[in-house]
């Protein structure tokens, strides 16, 4: 009879939400961190080195390597495009006149098809103020939707951002910038994202 030996033990160490493949959708998981033991009669007594980390479908009990949590989930799906939207359009007016009349509707416009249809120039002022005092950082945003679009959409993306800043008449060179600041966070080449902005003020210019 076998009285000594290794085992390993798993310990939860956290919970979340995530996208379980098996399943098909979001499910709760368990974070678990494993650890060898040498036990005595199946008792673990003295603690060994670490034996991995997984996470776990408290559903299907599947396990998977944290590294999946880098797809989003359904939930994270759904608010990407007003957050990404809001974001790169208060980028836009911050660069530009953030009163002008034109471009403030445009940009309420951009959000409102978004998603988030009670938005108005009440709020977006709140927005703007927010955006001023702790810096226009739009990479988190824009980079969370860059991963659920293709190409045509982030180059209609960016054409809508770009959209807002004519909205008052011809690109400032700020306007430009914050224009190139949104492509890139969409992962949007220098070259690429010169092509849509040129193109978008042609577009407007012929209109």
């Amino acid at each position: 009879m076998l009285i000594f030996g290794l085992r390993v033990c798993f310990r939860t160490v956290g919970h979340g939400t995530f996208h379980c493949q098996r399943c098909g959708g979001d499910r709760r998981y368990r974070h678990r961190v494993g650890r060898r033991w040498f036990h005595i009669f199946f008792i673990p007594v003295i603690p060994l080195g670490k034996a991995g980390v997984h996470l776990q479908c408290t559903s299907c009990r599947a396990r998977y390597r944290p590294g999946v949590l880098a797809v989003p989930t359904a939930a994270q799906m759904e608010a990407a495009l007003p957050a990404g939207t809001l974001a790169a359009a208060t980028c836009m007016l911050l660069a530009g006149d953030p009163a002008s009349g034109p471009a403030r509707r445009r940009a309420v416009e951009a959000v409102r098809s978004a998603g988030l249809a009670e938005y108005d120039e009440s709020v977006l002022d709140e927005d703007l103020v927010q955006a001023a005092v702790n810096g226009d950082d739009i990479a988190g945003p824009l980079n969370a939707l860059a991963m659920q679009l293709a190409v045509p959409a982030r180059e209609w993306f960016l054409a809508e951002m770009v959209r807002i800043g004519l909205a008052d008449g011809q690109l400032s060179d700020d306007e430009r910038h914050a224009a190139r600041q949104v492509a890139s966070n969409l992962g949007l080449t220098a070259a690429h994202a010169y092509g849509v902005i040129t193109m978008t003020e042609e577009g407007a210019t012929a209109e």
